[in-house]
């Protein structure tokens, strides 16, 4: 597709006005690294920054995608407009998105208030899409109130959602281990407010109390600090959802005092770090396909150089 072929400024007052389909196409740009990427990021930077974009992350099983459709049903209750961006595993023969058609949340696919979308994590490590910041932005201009991005589901590697969400959900489960693997993934210092979803299981008290020991553990006794909750939902039954919101609610209060504008520099910060990345790494490929690389390479084999003299020279030719 050429970028004659898109009209970007209609795709964006479309997708302002409520077209899912404009919506759609959008975040099919993204995720193809379109030629009229950078025109589309411009068109919609006038209007973003008004969602609240929360993040849902756990290991696999403990219920991510019930807990996103309790989610979504409570926040159209208050009678706002969601987008969900779930991000599922790749396939490895075509590469789209093995869950692409979100069963679980059947219930909201025919409300027009509600946007689904899954993206392939396509390899990308972190449990997200390497295009996730985008299309993100994408949903917060086409007037999304709230934005949830739920994760791949990978364990231990999932921290990276907190980067992108203002707010970072982590859901656990009774009987799996998950207070260590939280201690261990690092989710601990990441997670905002903890919901022990499958709450009627046994011993789903016993995993509240032990991740509320190590949430204590931690250096959050400053005054002013959240101290994120332990809540307990039975997610298929909608048990605990309006804990979940008031939590959630507290939350973003608790940030409207500077908080939230500095999460929000540090993750634009963050996305522009990583554009400057790839296009460098796309003019170092450029590079390593001549003979510059190789003759630097023959001079540190036969000690005429060092690695860090042949790197500085190649990174002043670019």
């Amino acid at each position: 597709m050429s970028r004659r072929e898109v009209d970007v400024s209609s795709l964006v007052e479309q997708a302002r006005a409520g077209s899912a389909r404009a919506v759609a196409r959008l975040i099919t740009l993204v995720e193809n690294d379109h030629p009229a990427l950078r025109e589309v990021m411009a068109a919609l930077a006038p209007h973003t920054g008004h969602a609240h974009i929360i993040g849902l992350t756990g290991s696999p099983g403990v219920g991510k995608s019930t807990s996103t459709s309790m989610l979504v049903s409570g926040l159209r209750g208050r009678g706002l407009r969601v987008g969900v961006l779930a991000v599922d595993p790749s396939s490895p023969f075509s590469g789209g998105a093995l869950l692409g058609d979100r069963i679980r949340m059947t219930d909201h696919v025919l409300d027009p208030e509600v946007y689904i979308r899954s993206m392939a994590s396509r390899g990308h490590l972190g449990g997200l899409s390497w295009s996730t910041p985008q299309a993100l932005r994408v949903l917060d201009a086409a007037g999304c109130d709230v934005v949830l991005l739920e994760t791949v589901g990978v364990g231990q590697s999932e921290v990276e959602v907190a980067g992108l969400a203002d707010t970072t959900l982590v859901l656990l489960a009774p009987g799996m281990g998950d207070g260590v693997q939280a201690a261990k993934a690092g989710i601990l210092e990441i997670g905002d407010v903890f919901v022990v979803n499958k709450a009627d299981r046994e011993g789903a008290d016993n995993t509240v109390r032990e991740i509320r020991h190590m949430i204590s553990l931690g250096d959050r006794t400053e005054p002013g600090l959240w101290r994120p909750p332990v809540l307990k939902t039975v997610a298929d039954r909608n048990e605990g959802l309006d804990e979940v919101l008031e939590a959630l609610d507290k939350h973003r209060d608790w940030m409207a005092d500077g908080e939230l504008h500095q999460r929000r520099v540090r993750r634009a910060g963050a996305e522009i770090e990583a554009i400057a990345v790839a296009h460098l790494r796309e003019r170092m490929g450029d590079l390593g396909r001549g003979d510059d690389i190789t003759t630097a390479a023959e001079q540190v084999v036969a000690g005429d150089t060092d690695p860090y003299a042949a790197a500085d020279r190649v990174v002043a030719a670019l």
